[in-house]
């Protein structure tokens, strides 16, 4: 591989989200894979312990059998039904499995079991052909002891506080899309998408999601989401597309980036610079170049992050000389948003001096 490329991936790779689901599915057979894009069937098993002993999960299993229901899947009950999988969900008033270490593999992952919290959990983990399938995550409440919060809210009984607590996370948190994405079962995704009743925050994080799958299938929603009516939508499917990547969005990218909503021209700048630079498409650079002549900082900065992700001699100029005209902002009374452009002027710069020195 020519070490430009190189460079270019290696750049890239810094700068792209992390997503532990394609990460860990990349780990699994093609087997696997089919097995999980299949999953049709789910069997719940739900448990809730609290100080005095088990209690009824009836309403706790009701709640986690609905939101599956909202995308398609059948739940049973008795393991003596077919399925394809077990979904356990474990809430307990006091926890006390410990879950991952304290840092690094799973612990690092967003909402990964955490080793030290002891107070009011659920956890969330699925098992296939009988095996745990890695897939864990965990729902805590705000407070760690339940007598004293029970207490404070005059709420009676510390268990029954606790458990109405965690079922509130549960109704809170997107479980359902999060475990869908890890079976690969985009179509589920769509569905809910396009269904005019889902909500904009919910679409918000099933484009999201559709970024860190890097799924192709969804550029053409992302597309139309891109130019819709809702600010915050169309931010997250800017971002999506940088993620998947596709070369054919540049043109858009362009477009949106410079004459897009004021709210909207940053998120694009920074997805240009993703795909430009997966694609090693310098063209790019000068679309890129006018926006850095902007006065809005926020866009200013991402057009000058975006130069360093595809380092080219042509941008080199232009950054030196804006970086040269705020050096007389330093100190802690420095603008933030001053800082931040800084920050990427510098770090961009670098990329541009080590590439040269690289070639």
């Amino acid at each position: 591989m020519p070490l430009a490329r190189i460079l270019i991936w290696f750049l890239l790779g810094s700068l792209l989200p992390a997503s532990d689901g394609w990460a860990r599915r990349e780990a699994l057979t093609e087997q696997q894979k089919q097995q999980l894009q299949k999953i049709d069937r789910i069997l719940l098993e739900v448990r809730a312990l609290t100080d005095q002993g088990r209690t009824e999960p009836q309403s706790l299993r009701d709640l986690v059998a609905g939101r599956f229901g909202e995308l398609g899947y059948t739940i049973v009950s008795n393991p003596a039904q077919a399925h394809d999988t077990v979904f356990k969900v474990k809430c307990e008033q006091r926890k006390v499995w410990e879950g991952t270490m304290a840092s690094g593999g799973d612990a690092d992952l967003p909402d990964s079991p955490v080793r030290t919290w002891k107070g009011p959990a659920c956890q969330l983990a699925y098992s296939l052909d009988g095996k745990p399938a890695g897939w864990r995550k965990e729902v805590r409440t705000e407070f760690s002891d339940a007598q004293q919060a029970a207490d404070a809210a005059k709420a009676g009984n510390p268990s029954a506080y606790a458990m109405a607590k965690l079922q509130e996370r549960l109704e809170e948190y997107d479980f359902p899309i999060l475990v869908t994405a890890d079976w690969g079962q985009e179509d589920r995704l769509f569905t809910l998408y396009d269904n005019p009743a889902t909500p904009a925050a919910r679409k918000v994080r099933l484009i999201t999601l559709f970024g860190h799958l890097f799924s192709v299938k969804s550029v053409p929603r992302l597309l139309v989401a891109l130019k819709g009516p809702d600010p915050e939508i169309a931010k997250a499917a800017a971002l999506a597309l940088g993620n998947i990547g596709q070369k054919e969005t540049i043109p858009t990218l362009i477009d949106t980036m410079k004459s897009g909503p004021p709210e909207l021209r940053a998120t694009a700048a920074k997805a240009l610079g993703l795909v430009g630079a997966l694609h090693g498409d310098f063209t790019i650079i000068d679309p890129l170049l006018d926006t850095l002549k902007t006065d809005d900082l926020v866009v200013k900065t991402e057009a000058a992050w975006a130069l360093g992700k595809l380092p080219d001699r042509r941008a080199y100029e232009p950054l030196f000389a804006l970086q040269k005209s705020l050096a007389h902002f330093h100190g802690n009374d420095m603008d933030p948003k001053i800082a931040k452009l800084k920050e990427a002027l510098n770090w961009s710069i670098k990329q541009i001096d080590t590439w040269e020195y690289l070639q």
